[in-house]
Parts: structure tokens; sequence; C-alpha cells
């Protein structure tokens, strides 16, 4: 049944995924994360983030590791099968129909017609991994973070995977705030 369930959710993906990788992310969340619980809030973040870094597409490098991850190397060729097959067979097909059609208006505005869509569950996600972020950092350094990466990535070109890379290699290297232990001694001097 589990792996009926990572075909179905990716194959879902797959489908559903109109406009490529970044399309596809709010679609795999709603999968992995809302529908089958395979993934918590923070370890698809961890996985986007990761998956955004590495070369490729994104769509097949989170349907790789969470195929992986809940159902081992079945698992993984399952989810991954299941991401770029519909693609596959829709570019035969499409291709090859909308070839002679190419020149009409529909065909045109129907591609066009799409892109609110996409733009609406991407704004949606980003919203939701906002809001995260201020659960775990606060709002001043999420929207800090938000406006520095924006400027780095829009008006300097700076690529997004050597941001990303930049502030994991900081979270590993900075000094972790020990939190205060209670202890016997400050219980009694507090009683």
């Amino acid at each position: 049944m589990q792996h009926w369930n990572l075909f179905i959710a990716f194959f879902r993906v797959g489908m559903l995924g109109y406009g490529g990788g970044p399309s596809s992310i709010p679609l795999v969340h709603k999968e992995v994360v809302e529908k089958y619980k395979w993934l918590s809030e923070d370890d698809f973040s961890d996985v986007l983030a990761l998956g955004n870094s590495l070369p490729g597409p994104i769509a097949t490098k989170m349907a790789g590791y969470i195929g992986y991850r809940v159902s081992g190397l079945i698992g993984m060729l399952n989810a991954v099968l299941a991401t770029i097959l519909p693609t596959i067979v829709i570019m035969i097909v499409l291709i090859t129909s909308l070839n002679s059609f190419r020149d009409q208006p529909w065909v045109n505005g129907m591609t066009q017609a799409v892109v609110p869509v996409v733009g609406v569950m991407l704004a949606k996600l980003t919203y939701d991994f906002f809001k995260k972020a201020k659960v775990n950092m606060g709002w001043i350094v999420t929207i800090a973070l938000g406006a520095g990466s924006l400027i780095l990535i829009e008006w300097m070109g700076v690529h997004p995977g050597v941001i990303i890379f930049a502030l994991l290699l900081y979270a590993l290297i900075r000094p972790q705030k020990q939190k205060e232990v209670p202890t016997l001694k400050s219980q009694e001097h507090s009683s």
C-alpha cells in the first residue's frame, strides 16, 4: 500500500506541476506533509533547502529523497518514476498534437491562463515558510533574511544555491546558545 501511495502522490505532482519545479513544490508539500504526513514542516523545509542547493530538477530530487525515506531504494525509484512519467507521456502527446495547432490563439491563451494559478500556489507556500521562520527566528530576522536574499538574487545576480549554502555553512559553524537547565541548587534558591 505504501508503494501505491508513493506512486499516486508523486504521479499527481508530475501531472499537475505545470510550469516546472517551482510550481510543483506546493503540490509536493500538499501530498507529503498534509495528506500522507511522511514529513513534518521542518523536514520538508530542510529537504527543499537542500534540494534547491543541488543541481537538477527540484521535483525529482525531492521525490527521490522522500521516496527513499518512506520506502527505501524501491520507494525512491517508484517516486522518481511517478514524477517523470506524466511529463514524458504528456510531452509526447502534446507536442505531436499541439504542433498542428500552435498558431491558434486558444493554445496561447491556455498556457497563459495557468501562470496566475502557479503564482498563487507559490505565494501561499512562501507565506507558509515565512510564518514558520517567524516562529523560529522572529519577524525581524525573517524579514531581513528575506529582503537580503531578494536583493542578492534579483538585483545582484547571486545564485540561490550560493545563498543557501552560505546560510547552511553559517548554521553549522555559529556557536549555539545553551539553554539554562535548572539545577538542584537553582531550584533551592527559588523556593
